[in-house]
Parts: structure tokens; sequence; C-alpha cells
């Protein structure tokens, strides 16, 4: 028997009965699995907030009644505002098991999307009440409504001075009419709320504010009533698929998914299958858990529908099915669509090597990279023909740049090269992604970004401004010019510039622009950075180091103020004489450097540069560090041509 005490929380609103002890057998309980879909910031992980603090998951004195964003426990995701990894956590609502699994809302981790919705029978998609909807909610929906799960619309943060309501329910039923497969679709229900506050409304209150009474009861209630009970098939042969992995260093490996039918015992035995190479080998279940709340439970039996986890099996990989030996049942291996982006990844091969990291080996990066293909099945990783570097790709740019934060921060040291589109042939034509881009931007700079974008050949499909002289741009552009607009956005816009994107498909591969950016300003010399060196350098451009840093020949230190690369020694110091002082004749400010991301590094760079990525710093370098090896390199590719 599961037994949860559930305490009253004295700062959240109480809901009359639901905030009663559970005493529910794991095998006759009825499971509602549902999923929080949505675009980036519009709420998702702050709702489920409030359900897990609602339905009393925690005592009055644990620590994450004070939390925020409970369930972003990766450094990466608090920092950056985002959900990256998908999680599921569970509530008991009156005597009803409620799994709940949290996706991210940015395309570029699409195949945690695609991993976890499986999972689910419902879907509680999220609507900014002011943004709308946007290119990562037409993503989230697509897939939802591919695999048929039962939608309830949220108007969320109703209380924003520019909440439209009306007209975004208007603007996703559109959504729905593009993308809805079957007439069923179009029938949701649409709820009002607040996920800060922890209240969700069947009407539209008049006049929001905090002090307005409500909870979550409607949100519980009509996920009771509209997503089917999991809870059905205890009769049948057991089988489950693998949707995420974890580890547990007492017990190994553990698979977890949802039990799609059957009962499953503790040690009883169990068989790995797939559809092409059918039985892969036969275990037994050493440990069973079940979700409660944020933490894992050790139960001896679970049941069909629960999100589950099991210890037994050595070596396995998501989509694989658990299933009874007796009936060895393959479930379909889960569909995800394709990469867009590759990068080459490899070791450090610049002077300052070895200098700054942990684990610098070509054998221990693809090691590293290895693991990660397990549990990350958005990416794919082939070695290079040079055989110490590895191609990775991705669905983006920030999908691969979270994978290299991640293991610049374990300790490793990287040289990464400029990303690149994938190219594939469609009915004998060779096509490149297109996207979708959606721009909010103050009218004020918008002249700016349409140059920009026409620059770089880009479709204006849409454009319309509100009342706040905000105005939203709508093109269509290939994927290869897209890339690095976003710094480049920014600087134009002073940050004001909000940039999203939804991958269209493919088409015929269209024109490539060049010279995106202007040259390089290179170090010429290799030795610690000057100021006076430095003064002579910033009169040509704008410069990405201060005053003593440690440079190398080769490596780059600034964008010039030309197309032109320019060769500078920033590590010249002034020479002395009897006759003048060291002071005499400088009176020019030295300007602050600018400091770039990972993310902003990796839209910086050009074909012939490559990123230094260690531990302590980014580095961009040449590709040849001597001018003479440049000048060689390109005559050796002219001659191709």
């Amino acid at each position: 028997m599961i037994k949860l005490p559930l305490q009253r929380v004295s700062h959240i609103p109480c809901v009359s009965s639901f905030f009663t002890s559970v005493s529910i057998s794991p095998i006759s309980m009825q499971i509602r699995n549902i999923a929080i879909i949505a675009h980036v910031d519009h709420g998702k992980t702050t709702l489920v907030d409030a359900l897990l603090k609602q339905t009393h998951t925690f005592r009055d004195n644990q620590k994450e009644m004070s939390q925020e964003l409970i369930m972003d426990s990766n450094d990466l995701e608090r920092e950056k505002g985002i959900t990256i990894l998908a999680k599921n956590t569970s509530v008991f609502y009156r005597d009803v098991k409620i799994n709940i699994i949290d996706t991210p809302g940015h395309a570029d981790f699409g195949g945690e999307v695609e991993r976890v919705l499986g999972m689910a029978d419902g879907a509680i998609l999220l609507v900014d009440s002011a943004e709308g909807p946007l290119p990562q909610t037409k993503f989230v929906l697509k897939k939802a409504l591919e695999l048929k799960l039962k939608i309830t619309l949220l108007i969320n943060k109703i209380d924003k001075k520019d909440s439209r309501p009306a007209e975004v329910i208007s603007e996703v039923e559109n959504l729905f009419l593009e993308l809805a497969h079957d007439e069923d679709a179009l029938h949701f229900k649409t709820l009002y709320g607040v996920g800060r506050d922890g209240k969700v409304f069947y009407e539209l209150p008049e006049n929001y504010t905090s002090e307005t009474t409500g909870t979550l009861e409607p949100l519980f209630d009509t996920i009771i009533s509209e997503v089917p009970n999991a809870a059905v098939g205890e009769d049948k042969p057991f089988q489950m698929q693998i949707s995420t992995l974890d580890y547990d260093p007492y017990v190994g490996r553990l698979c977890i998914g949802r039990v799609r039918r059957g009962t499953l015992a503790k040690n009883a035995p169990i068989a790995l299958v797939t559809p092409e190479k059918g039985v892969i080998g036969k275990f037994r279940a050493v440990k069973l858990y079940t979700s409660v709340g944020l933490s894992r439970q050790e139960v001896e039996t679970v049941s069909v529908g629960d999100i589950v986890a099991i210890a037994g099996i050595p070596e396995l990989n998501i989509g694989e099915t658990v299933t009874d030996p007796n009936n060895p049942e393959a479930l379909p291996m889960i569909e995800l669509e394709e990469p867009t982006i590759k990068i080459s990844i490899g070791p450090n091969t610049s002077p300052f090597s070895g200098k700054e990291g942990k684990y610098t080996t070509s054998r221990q990066i693809k090691e590293r990279l290895l693991k990660e293909k397990e549990t990350n099945i958005g990416l794919k990783i082939e070695e290079d023909t040079e055989g110490t570097k590895f191609v990775v790709h991705g669905r983006g740019e920030l999908h691969l740049s979270v994978l290299i934060e991640t293991m610049r921060r374990e300790g490793y040291e990287l040289e990464v090269s400029r990303p690149q589109v994938i190219y594939k042939e469609v009915n004998g034509v060779i096509s490149e992604p297109f996207e979708e881009v959606t721009i909010d931007v103050p009218a004020d700079y918008m002249g700016a970004v349409t140059e920009e974008l026409g620059r770089r050949k880009g479709i204006m499909e849409d454009m319309h401004t509100d009342h706040n002289n905000n105005t939203r741009l709508r093109y269509k552009i290939s994927s290869q010019n897209l890339l690095g607009i976003r710094n480049i956005l920014l600087t134009k816009t002073r940050g004001t510039a909000i940039m999203n994107t939804y991958l269209l498909g493919y088409e015929p591969k269209g024109h490539k622009m060049d010279n995106m950016r202007n040259g390089a300003i290179i170090s010429s010399h290799t030795g610690t950075t000057n100021t006076y060196g430095l003064l002579g350098a910033q009169e040509r451009g704008i410069l990405f180091v201060g005053p003593g840093v440690p440079v190398y020949q080769g490596m780059v230190v600034g964008l010039s103020a030309k197309e032109q690369d320019l060769e500078v020694n920033v590590t010249r110091e002034k020479k002395l004489t009897n006759n003048r002082s060291s002071g005499e004749g400088v009176s020019e400010v030295l300007t602050p450097p600018t400091i770039m991301s990972l993310e902003q590094c990796l839209d910086f760079i050009a074909d012939d540069e490559l990123l230094e990525v260690t531990p302590k710093n980014l580095r961009v370098r040449k590709r040849y560090l001597t001018d003479w090896e440049r000048k060689n390199a390109q005559r050796a590719a002219a001659s191709k041509v």
C-alpha cells in the first residue's frame, strides 16, 4: 500500500477535501498521464511547481515549498531559465494518481519531447495571454496531435497588463485548424489562469488581481474528466517501452517508461526486445520503482498505466521494449525528426592545449559523446575522416551548445568547428532546411531587422504592430542563411529583439550568403596582451581581450572594422628611452573588451576558424595559425575550384 500523508500549507489557498490522506493500492488506483507543453517561458515549470505544492507533495518545512522552478534541477536550466531535459513527477488528487511530464519548449530539444510524449494520454497546452502562440507552441502542439493526445488549452498569465485572451484563443483555434488531422482534436476545453499564483478558472475573471480567490481545482477536475484512465489492461502480458534512462549507484542502470499493459512483480523474468532484432536478452526485474512527488519509491509490483523505473538490465537503449518473456512483442521504435545542424568536435590542438582541462584526449571525448548519445536521442555522432575528431549532428545551435557547455563544466578541453547545415537529397534534388523565424522588436528597430533579414534572402510572410508599439515580424528563411544572426540582431536592436524559430522542412538548396561578418583581428605574436598593443588594435575594430591576457599567434582577439582579416601585435610594449617616461604620449583610454558567451562564439566563428573550449576559457582561433599556412590553404582551395 502507498500511504502519503498530505498536510495543509498555510500560504496556499486550500481546495476543500482533496487535501486528505490517500491510501491506494498500486494496482487498483486510477491513473492519469499528462504532459505540460508550451513555448519557452510561457509558464510550464512554474505551473508544475504549483501543482506539487497545492497537493502537498512536500511538508511545510521542506525547502521545495519556498523554491521556484523546482523541476529545473539542472544548473544550465536554472541559468538559462529554460527546460532542457524532460522530467516526470506525480501528485495525488482525491483517489487518482496524476503523472505529470514537464517537457522542453524549445524546438532544439525536440528529441526530449518526442521520446516522452508517448507516455501521456493528454496534454495541457499553455499559451501566454499576451504573446499568444509562438513557433515552439506550434511545434509541441503538432507532436501532441500526431500522438492523438487529449488537449486542454490553458491561457496563462492573465494578470499581464497587455493580456488579450480573446485574440489569443482565436489564434490558437487557427493553429488547431492548421495542424489537426481529425475533427475530434478541435473539441478542446479552455481554462484561464495564473500559474505563478496557483490559480485556474473555468471562465475569465474580471479585473484579476493577486487577491482574487482561486486554486488549481478546476485544472485537476478537468484532467480527471478529460484524460482517460491509463490503468486499463492489467490482465494482459507485461509490456513497457523505454523512454528514459537513468543510473543508480547501488542497482546500476534504470530504464524508465510507461507500462502499456499488464503488471510486473519484483524479481519476475523480463525480456528486452526490438522490432528489428526480436529478443535481445532475458533478465530479472531486480528493483521496481514508481514516482512519488520528486522522488522514487521502491515497490513490489508495478501496474499498467503507471510511469515506472526498472533495474536489472545492464545494456539497453531508449525505444526498446521490456516485455513478458512468454509474449516478447515489441512496440514500434520512437520516431524522431532528423538533425539539421552539425559541428566537428575534437581534442584541443592550440598552443595552450592541456593547460586548463582534465580530459583532453580523443579517446576520452569519444567515450563522453557515446555516453551522451545513450540518453540524448536527438544527437547523431560519427567519426570524422581525420580520425581524431567527431561530427555531431543536432537539432539546432542551442542543442549543440548545451552539450558543449556540459562537457566544458565536466573538465573537457575541446576544439569546435563552425555549425554547418545538413543537406539531404529529396526526390533527386539537393535540399536544405528552411525555418519560420518570428522576431519581436520595438518598432524603432524594425528597419534594422528587415534590412538584415533582406540581406540574408529572408521572405517576409507577416508583420503587425501592437498597441505598445512592438512589432512582430515573421519570415521564411533557409537555416544556412540564419546562422549567426542572433548576435547581429541583438547588437542592432540594443538587446531588445526576441527571436524564435520553427523548422518548416526541406526545400531545394538556394543561394548561400557569404561574408556575414567583418574580418577578424588576429594576434601576430604569442605572449601576454599589453595596454600599448591593445590601444593600437582597438582603433581597427572591437576587441575581445583586455590587458594581461595570454594569447598565441593565430588567436582571434577582435572583430575588424573592415571585411578583411587583420594581424596585430597586441603583446607589443612601448619602448622606453632615457629621455621619455613610460606614460608620456599615451592619452587614449582602453575600451573594455567584448566578452562573448559560448552561443555567441558559435555564432561568430567563420568557416576558417575554430572555437577552443576549456573549463576556464573560450578562445576563437584561426584553423591555420600562421599567415603562411593560411595563404597556402587559400591557394589550395582556389586550385580545387
